[in-house]
């Protein structure tokens, strides 16, 4: 077992990291939660952990567990009912009403009850994931919130992982929640404060009990960048930051790794029919919602082609978790259920989606432009961000959504040599990063110091 011997975290070592340590395997556990996009970076983390010879162990939905076994990670699973809620035609409504943080406080509110005892399940299976795997490392999406209590019961260093800027205060900006206004730094640093007590209150009870339960002493704080005792812990957030710059108040504590992108496997082929509609013509544009489809995905679909038509322009429907169902369709475009994105977008014209920052990276990366629709949470952000870099025209909030608007987005985008110009340049950069390298050493000289 490693003991914490310092607070003091150093700067990442991006000059190469020891493997052996004394030849034996690390136990790493990785706690996360939520969509896919919540998963997969994590996966991919694992997967390059589990490459340089550590054990590791992924805590996540059931849902997820083939997709975590397939890579050759131990599971532990999390009920699976917190998202299921997101399945249900309340889920999707709230989905659809949550546009601030302000929303987003409002339905925490409506869903307390709901929500409580199914945050008190995923805490104990996350200590549930401690108890088997013993680890040596734990490393944590908020989400997983158990993170930090499992660290502390194993004295083990603990390290938060995030898939976009959420949690960490800088006085730079304001959390992406929260507007952009002119009160300066002491504001800025306010709106980070807010999220964090917001999350913190909503931890505490469950965490509380969990404290008692297993008779560990009572905590200062109940946030997930501290320890019970008030230590900070490290963080990493796997964002380029050719798209979001480090904070320059951000001390060697916390980095901006860059993406942690899990490739498709190199044994994947796409179907014949795929293979044939990317043969047939020039690059189509890409339309997907990923698990945000909204109460009425058909609409949504009907728009979809409608604006591809309009636009003149080939296109590729993907289905995916949201259930988005396109009927009737001309030989012009063409429904997938799912290829993968390091793989398809590359080949597209451009890419329209929900701004998920999973998918937004994964655009980023292939360097063609991006139209984004948000639904809710950091996804109006991305949308911002990628107007802001020049990658892609200003998005369209999908409220407000139409065939019109969509057509007149994706005849931008494509047309736009401006943006192509701009979204190759920034592809190109990011493909040259090394995200999970960064991350890797990161996380070594986290250990070297505990």
């Amino acid at each position: 077992m490693i003991t914490r011997s310092s607070t003091r975290y150093v700067s990442v070592n991006q000059t190469g990291i020891d493997n052996k340590r004394e030849g034996l395997a690390v136990k790493i556990l990785i706690l996360t939660y939520g969509t896919r996009g919540d998963v997969q970076p994590f996966l991919a983390l694992g997967v390059a952990l589990k490459n340089r010879g550590d054990d590791v162990s992924l805590c996540t939905s059931t849902r997820f567990e083939p997709f975590v076994t397939d890579h050759g990670l131990n599971f532990c699973p999390v009920p699976d009912d917190l998202l299921a809620v997101l399945d249900t035609r309340e889920g999707r409504d709230m989905l659809e009403n949550t546009h601030s943080i302000l929303d987003a406080i409002r339905n925490n509110l409506r869903f307390a009850r709901r929500i409580g005892p199914m945050l008190r399940d995923q805490l104990e299976a996350g200590w549930r994931a401690g108890q088997e795997t013993k680890p040596d490392l734990v490393i944590f999406h908020p989400k997983g919130a158990a993170g930090p209590l499992v660290a502390e019961a194993f004295g083990v260093p603990a390290v938060v992982g995030l898939p976009f800027p959420m949690m960490v205060p800088t006085g730079d900006v304001p959390h992406i929640g929260f507007p952009n206004l002119p009160f300066g730094r002491r504001y800025n640093r306010a709106t980070y404060w807010l999220v964090n007590s917001m999350a913190a209150l909503a931890l505490k009870g469950p965490l509380k009990k969990l404290r008692a339960k297993y008779d560990l002493p009572k905590a200062k704080v109940y946030d997930s960048l501290h320890l019970a005792d008030g230590t900070q812990l490290p963080s990493m957030t796997a964002v380029s930051p050719h798209v979001v710059p480090e904070p320059n108040d951000w001390g060697p504590n916390h980095c901006m790794t860059g993406y942690w992108f899990l490739d498709h496997e190199a044994d994947w082929t796409p179907s014949e029919v795929l293979q044939s509609f990317l043969q047939a013509g020039p690059p189509p544009v890409y339309i997907g919602f990923g698990s945000m489809a909204g109460k009425k995905p058909e609409q949504l679909a009907e728009i979809a082609v409608s604006a591809l038509q309009k636009s003149g322009q080939r296109g590729l429907i993907a289905t995916g978790w949201g259930g988005l169902k396109p009927s009737d369709l001309p030989e012009t475009i063409l429904q997938i259920d799912h290829a993968p994105h390091d793989w398809l977008f590359p080949q597209m014209a451009c890419v329209v989606h929900h701004g998920g920052a999973g998918t937004t990276a994964a655009g980023l990366r292939a360097g063609v432009p991006s139209v984004i629709t948000p639904f809710m949470g950091d996804q109006p952000y991305w949308a911002d961000r990628v107007a802001t870099l020049g990658v892609g025209p200003k998005g369209i909030p999908q409220k407000k959504l139409t065939t019109e608007n969509l057509a007149e987005a994706i005849e931008h985008a494509v047309g736009s040599d401006a943006i192509k110009s701009a979204a190759a340049a920034l592809g190109e950069r990011i493909r040259s990063e090394s995200g999970l390298a960064t991350a890797l050493g990161f996380i070594e000289n986290v250990m070297r110091v505990s």
